[in-house]
């Protein structure tokens, strides 16, 4: 027995998903809880995907989610590697402290 999950409901988590990410990304001032905050985004807009392909019975979606998948991933190891580079050189993750590097 297999229950399907109705349209309504799977783009409504996704919308609460990309909410609570994009609160997160706007509320926090530790790079780190940005960063999660944006994976939270990014994995909403996948399960937005997953959604619409499954609902119209198309690989689309799944195919998407794929390349939402292999961008994130690349996001987190570029941001990682700038998260420590500005680590070493401020000694703090706070957004607020790194901001001397306005021009």
């Amino acid at each position: 027995m297999t229950a399907v999950v109705p349209i309504e409901h799977g783009m409504l988590l996704a919308a609460i998903l990309f909410a609570l990410g994009l609160i997160g990304v706007l509320v926090r001032r530790n790079l780190i809880f940005m960063l999660i905050s944006i994976e939270v985004m990014l994995n909403a807009a996948g399960l937005a995907f997953i959604v619409g392909g499954a609902r119209w019975s198309q690989p689309d979606g799944q195919v998407m989610f794929i390349l939402v998948l292999t961008l994130a991933a690349a996001e987190v190891s570029v941001a990682l590697a700038l998260l420590i580079q500005l680590y070493r050189r401020f000694r703090t993750l706070d957004a607020d402290a790194v901001s001397e590097m306005k021009g």
